[in-house]
């Protein structure tokens, strides 16, 4: 019998491909903390003195600019459609808690709009929005 002198090959794992797949999981990181964000304007908060801390989920966000403009959720609308969107929002989920963010030198005709819709639609559970005055 004769033996052939053989080397036992030693498994290997590929690494090309390694670099292809960590470059797909930083994508896909980089995508779902996207589906995230927060839609925020650039606005000069009010200050307040009493402040009451809310929960962070669940809540509409209506953010009225200086110009009277008013962005839910990244997109500027016109009064009719805060009214449809508040409408559909609260109808969804009751407790939704509206957060009225506006800037402080905000004319009171465009924060008082907004209000005007929610007494119409009677919701009740509503925040304006301020920074913590500095002492």
């Amino acid at each position: 019998m004769i033996q052939l002198n053989r080397k036992k090959k030693r498994p290997m794992v590929p690494t090309s491909s390694m670099s292809d797949i960590g470059f797909l999981l930083l994508i896909f990181i980089m995508l779902i903390s996207l589906i995230n964000q927060r839609h925020e304007v650039k606005i000069d908060y009010p200050e307040g003195k009493l402040l009451e801390k809310t929960q962070e989920t669940d809540n509409l966000e209506i953010w009225i600019e200086r110009n009277g403009n008013i962005s839910v959720d990244g997109f500027v609308v016109t009064v009719e459609e805060l009214e449809k969107k508040i409408a559909g929002t609260i109808a969804e989920n009751p407790s939704t808690r509206v957060h009225i963010l506006a800037d402080r030198n905000t004319p009171y005709r465009y924060v008082n709009a907004t209000v005007t819709i929610l007494q119409r639609l009677q919701h009740r559970v509503v925040s304006f929005v301020v920074k913590e005055e500095l002492r």
